[in-house]
């Protein structure tokens, strides 16, 4: 196994390689204002969701590593401690990438990118129109996270409005996963695309206890056939469905097809002898 001292590589090898390895990374597309009212636009992918109640998001620009400079949405949330953050699908993937251009101060990135504004109910920043969902936010607090190039400064932003497409929604009036088309990036240039062809559900544990790995049948934990994935749906049921089970594996192949289609319950009964 290759091991990496991250002090003991550059700061550029260092961010590809944590960029590459830690993702799929969703994508904030953060919409501030400065003193003087000028707008600015630009993505991160150091973005996440870190409470519900309180409703919290978190971002984090980055000092530039080449200067270790700061970019200018913190500098604008430092003087307007508010942001609009709007998700990002492939439907404006080239346009968010076209924001993330580094014009002079000042430069407005919604005209660059052709993304239009939109005004915002509570806070200043504008709403950008075209992101599937916008949330309107107050900056709760702005935590450094060192001065040299590639630190980041972590924006804790409390969400006090949501703005959601309603062509995303599902005739329950429910965010529909399999039309919003987003996008997350990875590393490099790389981004990834979820929509139908690479969406797939994976059963949440029960509520009550799965019987885990360690009850499996040995003609069912030790096959050739099942992978680990395939085991861990077989794992996730109250109690075991029979006492004795096929080891042969042309059984196991036919129970493993069902289990792709995510129907556990088939494939038990084709293993039960």
């Amino acid at each position: 196994m290759k091991t990496l001292i991250p002090s003991e590589i550059s700061p550029v090898q260092l961010q590809t390689v944590m960029q590459t390895a830690i993702s799929p990374r969703p994508i904030a597309l953060a919409s501030t204002i400065d003193k003087d009212g000028n707008y600015n636009l630009s993505p991160f992918s150091f973005f996440n969701m870190f409470s519900t109640v309180p409703p919290v998001i978190v971002f984090s620009p980055s000092r530039r590593v080449r200067n270790g400079t700061t970019k200018h949405t913190l500098e604008n949330i430092l003087e307007i401690p508010e942001v609009v953050i709007g998700t990002v699908n492939y439907s404006i993937v080239q346009q968010t990438s076209l924001s993330s251009t580094e014009y002079d101060n000042g430069v407005n990135e919604f005209i660059k990118s052709g993304l239009t504004m939109k005004d915002a109910d509570l806070v200043k920043p504008k709403l950008i129109e075209e992101c599937p969902v916008n949330f309107e936010c107050e900056v709760l607090e702005t935590k450094s996270l060192g001065d040299q190039g590639g630190a980041g400064t972590l924006v804790i932003c409390e969400v006090k409005k949501i703005h959601i497409r309603e062509e995303y929604l599902n005739e329950d009036g429910i965010l529909d996963q399999t039309k919003l088309d987003m996008v997350a990036r990875l590393g490099g240039n790389w981004y990834s695309r979820n929509n139908t062809n690479s969406l797939f559900e994976v059963p949440k544990p029960l509520v009550t206890k799965g019987i885990g790995f360690d009850l499996l049948p040995e003609a069912i934990r030790y096959s050739k056939i099942f992978t680990g994935n395939d085991l861990g749906m077989l794992a996730n049921v109250e109690i075991l469905p029979g006492s004795n089970f096929h080891s042969d594996e042309k059984i196991h192949q036919n129970a493993q097809k069902h289990l792709l289609e995510n129907n556990i319950e088939a494939a038990w009964q084709i293993l039960i002898k």
